[in-house]
Parts: structure tokens; sequence; C-alpha cells
């Protein structure tokens, strides 16, 4: 048959019958070609997608005993075909052996069906006769449907011709108005009206002889049989039921009738479900009326199969989405086996960000908005499936020809900063990352408009405003509810790190550091520029600097207290731990310099896409892992592929700490403090009496580079920790392996 699916059109911009008839697309590493440049750089370790939180709908191209083909149901193409591991074909099959037909795909072309038998490779070819029209196929036969009215049984001969049954038992001025095959190829359901009167009956396709069953149903009723019952509307009979036996009524359900496998009656895709339950593919038995759950978290692609089985998807999410095979059993129940993994369809990236080995992408899911995370190893490889990292969220408010909108940034501790706008205008600064709940959510009105994010890290966000002159440091602190705005400032360049915000001095080429907690001067540093910066970046020891498009432009190490020249221009440039990392818009390379030695070093680390996939500064098509971590860029396809620098990475340290004395200690409300580090960990914190007796050690691994312990007041056996004083000593190893551990130490009280 002809098949026509329509591809789904997904627009950008943030939290709220049978399939054996005719017949007629995570996260993956892999490696891209790598692009040619004056310095090797490293190709990608590896790419992932952006999947729709909906599971995919499953459309059925064939069935059969051995297995079965599927494709998304907004595809076009030869789909997927899935194999039965362990199915043994039949010694002989062909048109001569009904029940062989289990496993035939039949292709209809005008006046001819051809015929193979899946498993065997046995081919039949069936000619329709003139004067008759193709309605369906069962198995090996064929139904055709004469000028008078009178349905026909084909199948193909031994000697190549084709047979022909005409049909027997239908009642007198009966007109067939459809064909309905079902789990079973010995028979074939036809739907008549006499009289003004819908009924519907089996034919029997060995002998094409016609027994009417149940009468005075809907016009296009819902037909579902095996070879023991018929299921028509709600009304249920066994197929050797006596003649003038009155079939049974079920209790009707808002969901669809599936299939009948042995003696259940399947149940599915419901019109609607209660709050906080999910959709269930259940059984109703035709002999007692018990019901039960076949698959829980099930809906979309059900059909039966030619064997007296069913196909369903069920799975806990579109992640972990399947196909399910259910069959018989020998006492009229039904078995499950997941037979296919079902992807998640594949929707457009429309922001991305990277921090603390972390990889977040948004994209439409529902009626808004969710960023979604991917966990990456040491070296940027994905580690895991996609999980969602915020509630969802509502449409940005986009300022026009910005292109890199929604604004994403990555704060280094599992959290994501970004704008929203209300229905009045008034712009917040919102972060997110840890949770699903609009309880996870943080956010602070700014004064302004029309805005932008300059920068962030940990509990600080940099935010300059549309009107001219404004910019302000939002504070997110440990355990609050909303943020709060500390410092407001006439705009300039400026760069957060940790605690510590760089500003240009009060000379030209000179960058000041303040530390946002004492409002001291922490460090000047003088670059040598005779200008004052207009961009300023900063992350470890470095200080990223440019004076504009015609430059110059510089990465001064603190460390090492030199300046290293780079390359200025006007396309976005992001610092990362030891390199620097810009796009050439006119040629679309994204170029990598390393200055970690203290000389320059470039080279090309991508060709980005000559069409803007969703352009924009670096959170718009490439992002950089300011925490000792890699770059990633969107591709063609909707893949985001991740790089590894190959820089070595700066020494852990901490970059801001919030640790407090609680006054009581619960499981409900634990001791929680943070300490912000400059790369993901892994850690141990012991509390020790004054005497040095440890009574408590916690450990775990950073989120992103973010230490987050929880200590419930107990001690490592269990009981209450007394109150007192207690020392507590923090050791944290680098994931990267790269230089030494990171240790830390410190008091509270308890109580």
């Amino acid at each position: 048959m002809t098949r026509s699916r329509n591809k789904a059109i997904r627009s950008r911009r943030l939290a709220t019958a049978v399939a054996a008839g005719a017949v007629a697309l995570s996260c993956v590493a892999a490696a891209s070609p790598a692009q040619a440049g004056p310095v090797a750089l490293p190709s990608p370790v590896g790419f992932v997608t952006l999947g729709s939180e909906r599971p995919t709908v499953v459309n059925y191209m064939w069935a059969g005993a051995s297995g079965f083909q599927w494709e998304p149901w907004n595809a076009v193409g030869s789909g997927t075909w899935v194999g039965y591991p362990g199915f043994v074909p039949p010694v002989h099959a062909g048109p001569d052996d009904l029940a062989t037909g289990t496993d035939v795909v039949s292709t209809w072309d005008g006046a001819e069906v051809t015929q193979q038998h899946h498993s065997t490779g046995v081919t039949a070819t069936v000619t329709v006769p003139a004067g008759q029209t193709y309605e369906t196929t069962s198995g090996w036969s064929v139904l055709t449907q004469d000028d008078s009215g009178t349905p026909h049984v084909l199948r193909a001969a031994a000697d190549g011709s084709t047979t022909d049954l005409p049909v027997t038992g239908l009642p007198a001025g009966a007109r067939p108005t459809g064909y309905v095959p079902g789990g079973s190829v010995r028979r074939a359901a036809i739907v008549y009206t006499l009289d003004g009167t819908t009924s519907v009956g089996l034919v029997d396709l060995r002998d094409g002889t016609f027994r009417s069953y149940v009468t005075g149903v809907a016009a296009a009723p819902q037909v579902r049989f095996n070879d023991r019952w018929l299921v028509v509307d709600w009304r249920h009979i066994r197929v050797d039921a006596a003649p003038g036996t009155e079939p049974g009524r079920l209790p009707r359900s808002p969901a669809e009738p599936v299939a009948v496998v042995g003696d259940q009656l399947l149940i599915g895709n419901p019109a609607f479900v209660l709050p906080g339950t999910k959709p269930a593919l259940t059984a109703l038995s035709l002999t007692t009326g018990e019901t039960g759950i076949v698959l829980a978290n099930s809906y979309g692609g059900m059909v039966p199969t030619p064997d007296g089985g069913a196909l369903a998807t069920a799975g806990p999410s579109s992640f972990d989405w399947n196909v399910h095979r259910i069959t018989p059993t020998a006492d009229g129940g039904t078995a499950t086996t997941k037979v296919a993994r079902v992807p998640a369809d594949r929707i457009p990236v429309e922001g991305l960000a990277m921090a603390g080995g972390e990889l977040f992408l948004d994209g439409r899911q529902g009626n808004g908005h969710r960023i979604s995370g991917f966990a990456l190893n040491a070296v940027g490889a994905p580690l895991g499936p996609q999980t969602g990292r915020s509630p969802i969220l509502a449409d940005a408010t986009c300022l026009p020809g910005d292109t890199a909108c929604p604004q994403l940034e990555a704060l280094g501790d599992g959290h994501v900063a970004l704008l929203f706008t209300d229905s009045s205008g008034r712009e917040y600064v919102v972060r997110t990352g840890l949770g699903l709940d609009t309880a996870s959510l943080q956010s602070v009105p700014i004064g302004d408009s029309r805005g932008r994010i300059a920068g962030g890290t940990g509990r600080y966000v940099l935010y300059n405003g549309g009107t001219p002159g404004v910019q302000k440091i939002v504070d997110f602190p440990r355990g609050a509810t909303t943020g709060r705005i500390p410092l407001s400032r006439n705009r300039t360049a400026a760069a957060l790190w940790g605690q510590v915000l760089w500003t240009p001095g009060s000379t030209k080429g000179s960058i000041t550091g303040r530390d946002l907690k004492t409002g001291r001067t922490t460090a000047t540093v003088v670059t040598g520029a005779r200008c004052t910066p207009t961009d300023i970046q900063a992350v470890g020891s470095r200080l990223y600097w440019s004076c504009g498009a015609s430059g110059p432009a510089g990465v001064y190490d603190r460390t090492a207290r030199r300046n290293v020249p780079v390359p200025a221009g006007s396309a976005p440039a992001r610092l990362g731990d030891g390199f620097l990392v810009r796009e050439n818009r006119t040629t679309h390379e994204l170029l990598l310099t390393d200055v970690h030695t203290g000389t320059a070093k470039t080279g090309v680390l991508a060709v980005l896409p000559t069409t803007d996939q969703n352009t924009g500064g670096s959170n718009g098509r490439w992002a950089v892992d300011r925490f000792g971590g890699p770059i990633a860029y969107l591709g063609y396809g909707g893949k985001v592929w991740i790089v590894p620098s190959r820089v070595p990475t700066s020494p852990l340290a901490q970059l801001e700490a919030q640790v407090y004395s609680p006054s009581v200690i619960t499981r409900s409300a634990p001791w929680s403090p943070v300490w912000q580090l400059s790369k993901p960990s892994s850690w141990t914190l012991t509390l020790a009496t004054p005497s040095g007796t440890v009574r408590r050690t916690l450990t775990g691994t950073s989120t992103g580079a973010a230490v987050r312990p929880a200590w419930d007041g107990r001690t490592d056996s269990g009981a209450a920790a007394a109150t007192g004083r207690y020392t507590w000593k923090l050791t944290a190893r680098p994931r990267d392996g790269q230089g030494r551990n990171l240790t830390l130490t410190g008091t509270i009280t308890l109580g």
C-alpha cells in the first residue's frame, strides 16, 4: 500500500488496525573527521542529540511470527526490521498451509499481490481477476470483492495460477462495507449492512464459508478477533459457539480494544487518564471478567499480530521506550517480552552551555522549554542518558534578531542561569538546574529589561542591563528560595570567577579584582595594553582581555605574571582553562588558541555549519567548559559534538565556600555546606571532635565542580552526635587526575 508521512516541523524558543496487511532513527561515542589547521587538534570524543520527552509513536509497517518492521510516525523510509531471537522457520511454508501465513509479507501493486514468507524466503503471486477489487490480505489469503458485491478469497496455486473461492453464507441482500484481518490467518472479519443494520461475521479462509456472529453494531465497528474469540463494539462471542448464541456484553472503557490474545481482550490508549496516573495496557478476561495490567506506562503503537499476539510500546520514559511482544500462554493468559528499543524523537537544540563536566541543552518540551543535561567523563565523552534539569519553562522574550535566545550560562555547580520576562515586561534572572519542580527555581527581578547574562560562577551571576550603564551582580546564596542583588554599578567590561569580580582598573591596560564578600581589592593586573578592555573573562589564574575588534587582545597569567597576545576580532571568544576559543564568522571555523605554555598556538577545532543552526555568542551553537572541561558545538542534524582541548588543566582550587554552624541538624534539615571548586572531583569529608576522634565520614562526587555534602547529625554508628565544636576536613581529588588533591579544614559548632 502507499504510505505517506509528514515530518514534524518544530519551532524555536523557555518554565510550563493489523500490521500484517499489504505493505506498500542519544548519546554516542563517535568521531568526526579531523579539521585541518596549523596546530593538530583533537577530534570529537562523541556527540549527543536532544530527545523529546514525549515517547515516540510507532507505526508498524509489518508484523509476523518471526519479527516485525517499524518506523516512527513522522518518518518516511524503509523502516527498521526486528527479528525474534530463537525463532525457528517452518520446514515447509506455502499457500497450501494456511498456518504458515503468520510470517508472510504481502505487497499489493494494482492487479497483483506479491507474497514472501519472511523467514523461509518462499514466494507466491496472486493475480486479482478483472472485475474484482482488492480489499485486504490475511496470511497467504487475499480478499477481494466483485462488481456484484460478492467477496472472494484468492490464493496462489502450485502451478502459479490463482485459485478463486467466492465467499458463501452471507445473507441475501447483504452489502459488505469492511474487511478486517486480525489475530488469525485462518479467518477474516467482514462487516456488512442489511436493511439498514450493520453486522459482523467471520469467513473461514480455507473454504470461503461465512458465518454471522454479531448484529446491530455501529456502522464502523471496532473489530478484534483470534481463533477463539470475536469482539465487536464491546460484545464478545466464542468463534466455536453454537449458531444462535447471543454475544455477551463487556463493560465499556474510555480506552480502545487493541487485540484478542488467548482469552484476554487487550485494552489501551485511553482517551484520558486521572491526574497522577499514567496510561497502561490492560487485559480483560473474556472467560472470568477479571482485569489486570499487561504493560504499565504504555500507549501509542499497539496492534494485533497474525499469530494471535500483539505488539505494544511501553516504558518509564521516552529514553527507555520499547516495543513489547505479547503472546498467549497455555492457560489463556498473556506473556510479554521486550523486543526492540525505540529512540526518542530528536528535537532542535535552541541553546547550549557547559560547566563542570556537564553539557546543558535547551529545547522545546510539551508546552514550553526544558533544560536537559548530559554527564560527561573526564575527557568529555557522554556518560549516560539525557536528564531533565529544570521545570518546563515559559518561552523566553527574545530581542529582535537575537538568535542566541534563550540565553544560558552554566555556573559550574549544577545550576544554569537564564533570563525571563513576564507579561508586564519585568525581567528576571533565573537560576535552575537541580530539580524538575518549580520549587527548584530561584529568581530575582532585575529592575531592567532587554539585558544579557555576561557571566557567572556558582552563586553569583553577572547581568548587563539593556539600559546603558546598568550592571548588576545577582547572588543566590545556599538555601535561599530567591536571589538578591548585592552590587549595582556602572557597566564596564567585567568577569566573575568564584567570589571575585574583575573589572578595568584606574589606568589603561589594568584589571582589578574585587572580593564580593569583603568588598576589598584582591589584585591588580597590568597587561601593558594602552587601552581600556572592552571584554574581560576570568578562569583560574588567567584573565582574557580585549580592546575590541581591532585589538589588541591577550591572556594574562597571574601565576606566571606574563601576558600572551592572542588574535582579536569582532566574533565571540570564550576563555577556557589554558586556552581560548573563538569563532570566525566568515569561514565558520571554530578556533582554539592554546596559551598554557606562554605562547599562543592556534588551530581549527571544527568547521561549523555554513547556515546558522542556532547562532549567537558562545551559548548559541558552541560553548566552553571553563571548569577544566571540553568544548561543544552544534553541527548538522542536531548533533552536539564534544571535543577535548587536550590542554593540561590547572590544579584543583577553591573558588568560594558557604560553610556555617548549624543550630540543629536532622535528617530533614542536614548541615549542607557548599564548596565551589575549579573542576570536578571526588571528595571525602570528616567531622572530628576537638580531641581528633572522627565521628563521621562522608564521601561523594561533586555536582558539576561544587562539593555538596549533607550531614544528618549522626555518627558513623548511627547515634546522634553530641553538641559542641567539630573540626571538618575536606579532601577533594581531581576527577581528571591532573594536579594534587585539595585539602581544606575548618570548624563548626553544633547546637
